[in-house]
């Protein structure tokens, strides 16, 4: 189903993810600055319109699979490049003779076709649909995918030849050398059936939009299904400039609402016969990831409980549909899906590695494929950020991960063996590292930032760790910060009164004198498993804003609070159960310790959020009204009675099981103890967090006869974007902080 918001307002944007959400930004160019006493002074505009302040990087980079050559995209080319050199070899694409532009490509298996993405049309968060063709590199041929509509999540098939993508609810499969579009299901039907592509709170929840997957052999494909009927619509008015206002109803299970009925299906393409997976007689469960093995003629599926405490691993026979419980972990809070990603089948087709957070931390470990457990693979008090892969090619197979074994503040590059010895670190510099391993394991690229040095992109070589090529140093961003003085993270740690260690870092004025005193602002967000407090380099729009403050005399403070990630299982889900306690208790404790600081002026000291940092600004606001003066909060929760069954089930149980912990840290509830200045904003049309949620906060408030400020962005999602309604919404909040802080 189509999204009606997208088509409303212009798209110069950028999309990010960040806290596993999806964030998209605009982006403008040219170059606008103030000039204060020779020195570029920030303006709102800067950040969102100057490029040079933004980081150069090096996209849309895929890997071949000989593992010597790689391929990016380069305006309208594909370039191919030599790994030993970082020196391109040729242009396998010129897409200046075709007749399109294409945004994004995907080789096939055995690179003699891509599929070219063109009118990408975005959805929600994950998903889109789009107009794809098929480009053969040895005949010159361009064809589009299908004339019968756009379409999502276009796949070629192992072999080349074939094409699976969704449209208007149902799976298909495109015949390459016949032409002929086989339709696998024909019974979905919008607000009732979804066949292949993930229903709206799957997506935003467990990450995911596309809900099909071929077999290794290109046999058969397996797909879920969403049965939405039972689940409650959401009804928002598009405004637009239409004489009435038109409505748009799409399927939302608010906590403790009907989700829907999910199962899993497999099409075997020779008898184009439907086989259903035995899944149990309990409906009321999430299937939140399925993959192909390679046991033959096996289908890993997840099976998860309604309250996400209880995560099973089912091998089913897609021939029978029978399925085997491999294995089963409890928990006694909540369990994330997202950790089967790090799962992968070895090529023995006997073993596979899983993530768990069994030991208090989440790490790998081995398991036979009848679930018996062999070996932990790493251990110890910090964190597997991201499973890379395993190399199976040497005597003892290599595991490939990120981790925050340096410090919860980074991300470093190691390897070990599958027996869990021989670990070493590759990367060196402090800082956060983003990896992209070649297919075979012996290059990387390593996107490397930190408070002191903008990001880099650089190409190893695993074997000796040696450097081959430094693609980008963003040399022109470090003159621009420079001109435009720049403030970097600076960081620092307190305990609170129960002794609990958290992280900080300020970002002060460039010309800051410790014997002055500054008004604070603190920026939250502070939601279960997050993290702002990274030793990463300050270039996004928000640490650009903040630099924008700090030159105008405020000092910017920033406290991962407890339920945040990086730290281990103990520390983040302290908040199971009562979701704003403890993570408003820090915020306020971080606040009371700024307010000792001999250049913080604690008379002024303000907080501010988005999404779920503007139900903690909310919160902290009311909660620490003898604390903070101000508080903005962009598109709030303020009842998680209002938000989705996947993400407040999983931290609060139902409202029906556990009813205080969705109203004793509801900001709607303590709306009586406003004391300071309140901006409150958001957008209309923001299908995530509910404008619901404002208005409710907007009753309470009144009802306490409390003075506050509130702004609505008509039809703007959750982003609040499009054209230049960034530049409006932060010169707003601008406005008030210099008045009311």
């Amino acid at each position: 189903m189509k999204s009606i918001f997208t088509s409303l307002i212009p798209n110069y944007s950028l999309m990010i993810k960040q806290n596993s959400k999806w964030w998209i930004l605009p982006m403008f160019f040219g170059l606008w600055a103030v000039s204060v006493n020779g020195q570029k002074k920030l303006t709102v505009s800067d950040i969102y319109r100057n490029s040079a302040l933004r980081p150069r990087s090096v996209d849309n980079v895929n890997w071949m699979q000989d593992g010597r050559y790689y391929t990016a995209q380069s305006g309208a080319d594909i370039v191919q490049y030599d790994v030993s050199t970082g020196q391109a070899v040729k242009t396998i694409l010129e897409g200046s003779r075709l007749n399109i532009a294409f945004n994004d490509y995907t080789f096939s298996a055995d690179e003699t076709k891509l599929l070219l993405t063109t009118d990408f049309e975005p959805i929600y968060r994950r998903s889109y649909k789009a107009v794809f063709f098929v480009y053969d590199l040895a005949t010159k041929a361009l064809t589009p995918l299908s004339a019968n509509g756009k379409q999502s999540y276009a796949t070629f098939s192992p072999d080349g030849s074939k094409v699976a993508f969704t449209r208007n609810n149902n799976l298909f499969i495109k015949d390459l050398a016949s032409g002929k579009e086989i339709p696998v299901t024909t019974t979905g039907k919008p607000n009732e059936l979804i066949h292949g592509s993930a229903d709206w709170v799957y997506e935003e929840e467990f990450s995911m939009a596309k809900a099909f997957e071929w077999s290794p052999d290109g046999s058969k494909i397996a797909f879920i299904s969403f049965d939405e009927r039972k689940v409650p619509e959401y009804n928002m008015q598009i405004w637009s400039n239409a004489l009435y206002p038109t409505d748009y109803r799409f399927k939302y299970p608010k906590a403790g609402e009907n989700n829907s009925i999910v199962s899993v299906s497999i099409y075997e393409l020779s008898t184009a016969k439907t086989t259903v997976i035995e899944l149990g007689s309990e409906t009321d469960m999430y299937v939140p990831r399925i993959r192909w093995t390679n046991i033959p003629n096996t289908l890993a599926v997840l099976r998860l409980n309604r309250l996400q405490n209880k995560m099973e691993l089912l091998h089913a026979n897609a021939t029978t549909g029978k399925t085997t419980r491999i294995l089963e972990e409890n928990s006694s809070t909540y369990l994330e899906a997202e950790n089967f990603d790090m799962a992968v089948y070895l090529k023995n087709g006997k073993q596979f590695i899983w993530a768990s957070e069994q030991s208090g931390y989440k790490h790998l470990y081995l398991y036979n494929n009848d679930g018996k457990l062999v070996r932990p693979i790493t251990q110890g008090e910090w964190e597997v950020d991201n499973f890379l892969g395993v190399d199976e090619s040497t005597k003892v197979p290599v595991i490939y991960y990120t981790s925050t074994e340096v410090s919860p503040l980074e991300r470093h590059f190691y390897r070990i063996g599958l027996d869990g010895k021989n670990k070493q670190r590759l990367t060196q510099q402090a800082g956060s590292n983003r990896i992209n391993l070649s297919h075979d394991f012996k290059y990387y690229f390593c996107y490397h930032s930190s408070n002191q040095m903008p990001l880099n992109v650089k190409l190893y070589q695993v074997a000796g760790n040696r450097l081959i090529k430094v693609l980008e140093e963003n040399q022109v961003l470090q003159q621009t910060a420079a001109d435009f003085r720049i403030s970097q993270k600076e960081f620092f740690t307190f305990k609170t009164t129960d002794g609990t260690l958290l992280n900080g870092y300020f970002i002060k004025p460039p010309d800051f004198d410790a014997n002055k005193r500054y008004p604070v602002l603190m920026h939250v967000y502070g939601g279960p498993g997050s993290q702002q407090v990274l030793n990463s380099y300050a270039s996004g729009a928000n640490d650009l804003w903040h630099n924008l403050l700090a030159q105008n005399g405020y000092l910017i403070a920033c406290v991962d609070n407890r339920g945040t990630g990086g730290r281990g299982e103990a520390f983040k889900k302290v908040t199971y159960a009562r979701l704003g306690k403890y993570e408003t208790e820090d915020q306020i404790a971080a606040a009371q310790y700024l307010a000792t600081l001999p250049y913080v002026d604690k008379s002024r000291i303000g907080i501010w959020g988005w999404s779920y940092g503007g139900y903690m600004s909310s919160l902290c606001l009311l909660l620490g009204n003898d604390v903070f003066k101000a508080a903005i909060a962009v598109a709030p929760v303020t009842n998680w009675r209002f938000y989705d069954t996947i993400y407040t089930e999983r931290f609060l149980q139902r409202p029906q099981d556990n009813p205080s912990g969705y109203d004793d840290y509801s900001p709607v509830t303590h709306a009586d103890k406003l004391k300071g200045k309140f901006l409150l904003i958001h957008g209309t049309g923001d299908d995530n967090v509910h404008f619901q949620n404002a208005v409710a906060l907007q009753n309470a408030l009144i009802a306490a006869n409390k003075q506050f400020e509130s702004f609505y962005y008509p039809d703007r999602n959750h982003g609040i974007y499009g054209g230049i309604t960034r530049i409006h919404l932060y010169q707003m909040m601008t406005d008030f902080i210099l008045k009311n802080l």
